[in-house]
């Protein structure tokens, strides 16, 4: 049997990630809490279960870190605790289809910030499956425009919601440079730090009526969708070059919808239906590589990714 390559390897895990990451919001909506106790518990469950698999596998011993990459593990984890904190606000400003579509500029961002500071190159071709893909996600998302309110609060959430896009697109540009540290260890490190600074703002009030099974979501949120999906997401980032990140993280919206139908019974439009085609497909011509114009005779050389 073949041996599988780095980049199918991370491509499997950005997979997986993004899989989970479609089946988050199920599990914020069903725990009955806040944001900030949301990501509080997240941080704290999660930091739980990391720090017990880092230690039966002997990854703290010798970590690797260095006091600058140690700096930036904790620029990176202030990075995406505060874009989780941001994100799931902007749910109670805005509609969570404009959240999520303008949260999915994301990619645009990792795209900039990868071509300006690092210089890495990114083909015309693969720019336009990138849009593509995100025309694909605003046509899932099925934002009604009539419906759009241009309030002080609406305005604000969409405000959370790009903030949220942009500095996930900077943790993860800051985790692709975190190579030779384990996943396991940069995601330990972030989580533990999120709960510390979370800690003042968490309300324990709430918690007084919360039911037994709505602290068994709170557990799942830190055992799988923290210690398990950031372990993947991580590794993913250290395979994969920028462009792949970007396209592949359009696959968490084509998995929320189908939760949202599936658990809440929102049915699927035919334009829903042909933006999930446009995700997939954008997906497939950026990891295969496709030129813009189909070319006939030879078959063509795969280009390089730049990393």
């Amino acid at each position: 049997m073949a041996t599988m390559t780095e980049r199918t390897r991370g491509t499997l895990e950005m997979a997986a990630a993004m899989f989970l990451s479609g089946t988050l919001g199920f599990f914020v909506v069903e725990s009955g809490q806040g944001a900030y106790n949301v990501v509080f518990f997240r941080c704290l469950f999660g930091a739980g279960f990391l720090f017990a698999f880092c230690l039966a596998r002997g990854f703290l011993r010798n970590t690797g870190l260095t006091r600058m990459t140690l700096l930036m593990t904790l620029a990176g984890g202030i990075a995406i605790v505060a874009n989780w904190v941001l994100l799931f606000s902007s749910y109670a400003m805005a509609s969570i289809s404009a959240s999520t579509a303008v949260y999915h500029t994301q990619p645009f961002f990792l795209l900039l910030i990868g071509a300006v500071i690092l210089r890495e190159a990114i083909p015309r071709n693969k720019i336009t499956w990138i849009v593509v893909a995100f025309v694909g996600v605003m046509m899932v998302v099925n934002i009604d425009l009539s419906s759009l309110s241009f309030s002080s609060d609406y305005v604000a959430g969409l405000g959370l919601a790009l903030s949220a896009a942009v500095l996930y697109a900077i943790a993860t540009m800051i985790t692709k440079q975190l190579k030779g540290i384990r996943p396991h260890v940069i995601a330990l490190i972030q989580v533990s730090l999120g709960a510390v600074l979370l800690l003042p703002f968490a309300n324990f009030g709430a918690l007084g009526a919360i039911e037994g099974v709505q602290w068994g979501y709170l557990v799942i949120l830190g055992g799988v969708h923290t210690c398990l999906m950031y372990i993947l997401l991580y590794s993913a980032f250290q395979k994969l070059p920028t462009a792949v990140i970007a396209v592949m993280s359009f696959v968490y919206p084509v998995v929320a919808i189908g939760v949202d139908y599936i658990f809440y019974d929102q049915s699927l439009s035919g334009s829903q239906l042909a933006g999930i085609g446009l995700i997939m497909f954008g997906s497939f011509a950026v990891n295969q590589n496709l030129p813009l114009k189909p070319r006939f005779g030879a078959a063509p050389k795969p280009a390089a990714d730049t990393k």
